[in-house]
């Protein structure tokens, strides 16, 4: 099968032609088949059932595929969307529900309790970022968290300057009992959520000096986008939102009267005394905004370049539901575009679908998931700390030459190496002295017995994992593994009739990153 410059055997060479656009037009050249005449009411193909299931979840187990092999598009996404859930199914960390640290408190602490309680919240976010990757792993629900991490590339709120890592659990919790609900909603929850508040400057907003931060990005990264409004529709609604702040003695949002503007606001042309609930809902009521969140799901789920005629069918659809976010991804997962043969295998996995999918195709059950989530940190994504209030911008820039060296090793060291842990956490090291990203606090004293507490609890048989495939027929054995593993045909087939051996070649393939 002909392919073009970005599969090469050079890793380098694939990420630099990733990064040039050759992934778009090598996949419409190579996209599993799709008949001209299917519609909505056509049964689902193993090929298709693939798809839908690996773009809705980390990675599909070739039972959940026969399982919708049948079922109409419909039928389909009406069952995953079934799944929906407001609340993790694993139980969060114990300290999630203590109270914050009062500010009060926190002015009368030496500076080596202060620097205790850094320390502190800095292994909470661990704590958090584990717990999450594990709530990915055993969710019933896995468009759950697919959406709830979308959501938290949307309203992309830091660590880092929030702190109080209370605050960033809340705001999660926030964002998984809204995934797939009503944005609307949402959106004026977020308006009111501490960590937001925190982070983008709006608990210190007063009419005598509006901080127009969140007003900009209220405007052009949650609903509007870049374009569709002034410099003085900001500033006017930075007024609006003036006095939304949080009581700093328990965490809580609280709405400080006198220090915000009542005076008269122009926004979008209306003149009105406008309070910060009638701000959010003049945003609501543009089409913009509708056209704006459709567009970017439209990336996330479909593909990296959106058909503007479907973008806005689909945006009507949003519109007229109230900002229902689930009849939004009903209709888009059974739309003919979602299923387009130009459109499958488009998307580059990001680093936690990358490494929570490897982690659930094949069955591997850690129970300590921290190198896991160092991996996906050192490959470009730390939960909980996106780069800056964008989020990160994913497709293409998931893959340059150390990223792509990185999941290589990363499959590498899992089903590879004898002591493969022990090599990986070596491997992590190693790459973040390339990145520029020094490991955590204390890592040196403690990565012995780190690696010996993951090399015990990760017991994985790959072998055992792979002999459901060898049913004697050699390369059509392979063919289907291949079709569970990949988003699109490999570039050459395992040869041979050791199942194991064709694991390492699939996930070597190019291929592997694509979804």
């Amino acid at each position: 099968m002909k392919r073009l410059a970005w599969i090469e055997e050079h890793p380098i060479g694939i990420a630099r032609s990733l990064a040039t656009g050759l992934i778009t037009a090598t996949v419409m050249a190579l996209a599993l088949p799709l008949s001209a005449s299917a519609k909505p009411t056509t049964p689902l193909t193993t090929e298709d059932a693939r798809h839908l299931l690996n773009r809705s979840g980390f990675a599909a187990s070739e039972a959940e595929i026969q399982a919708f092999k049948g079922l109409t598009r419909a039928q389909a996404a009406e069952q995953i969307l079934l799944t929906a859930r407001e609340v993790a199914v694993s139980n969060p960390p114990a300290w999630t529900k203590e109270p914050i640290l009062p500010a009060s408190k926190l002015r009368d602490m030496t500076r080596e309790e202060r620097e205790a309680e850094l320390r502190l919240n800095a292994e909470r976010a661990f704590d958090l970022r584990e717990w999450w990757f594990r709530e990915m792993l055993i969710t019933p629900s896995p468009i759950t968290e697919k959406m709830t991490l979308f959501w938290h590339n949307h309203f992309a709120t830091s660590q880092q300057k929030v702190r109080y890592t209370k605050l960033m659990y809340d705001q999660h919790v926030l964002l998984r009992k809204y995934a797939l609900g009503n944005f609307g909603v949402m959106l004026h929850q977020m308006a009111r959520d501490p960590a937001m508040l925190i982070y983008l400057d709006n608990a210190n907003s007063r009419r005598e000096q509006p901080n127009e931060n969140f007003a900009r990005e209220v405007m052009e990264l949650f609903t509007l986008g870049e374009g569709n409004y002034t410099e003085q529709d900001i500033k006017q609604m930075a007024r609006a939102f003036t006095g939304w702040s949080i009581d700093r003695e328990t965490g809580e949002f609280m709405f400080r009267r006198g220090i915000h503007d009542t005076g008269e606001k122009v926004i979008f042309g209306k003149r009105a005394n406008f309070e910060g609930d009638q701000a959010l809902d003049l945003l609501l009521k543009r089409p913009e905004t509708a056209q704006f969140i459709t567009r970017k799901l439209w990336k996330e789920w479909i593909s990296p370049v959106p058909d503007e005629a479907e973008v806005n069918r689909l945006a009507a659809i949003y519109r007229d539901s109230g900002y229902n976010t689930a009849k939004l991804m009903r209709a888009m997962l059974s739309s003919d575009a979602f299923y387009a043969p130009e459109n499958r295998a488009t998307l580059i996995k990001s680093p936690v679908e990358f490494v929570v999918g490897t982690l659930k195709q094949f069955e591997i059950e850690p129970r300590n998931l921290r190198p896991f989530v160092l991996a996906s940190a050192l490959l470009g994504q730390n939960v909980f700390s996106p780069p800056n209030v964008k989020g990160w911008p994913g497709g293409e820039a998931w893959i340059n030459s150390a990223s792509l060296l990185g999941r290589k090793q990363f499959v590498d060291r899992i089903f590879s190496a004898e002591d493969r842990m022990e090599a990986m956490m070596n491997a992590l090291d190693e790459m973040a002295v390339r990145s520029g990203t020094p490991p955590p606090p204390g890592r040196a004293a403690r990565q012995q017995r780190n690696v010996e507490r993951a090399m015990n609890a990760m017991k994985w048989d790959l072998d055992g994992w792979a002999s459901r495939f060898n049913d004697g027929k050699g390369l059509e054995g392979a063919a289907g593994l291949a079709t569970v593993v990949l988003a699109m045909p490999p570039r050459e087939m395992p040869r041979g009739n050791a199942p194991a051996d064709w694991v390492r070649a699939l996930v070597a393939d190019p291929a592997y990153q694509l979804k």
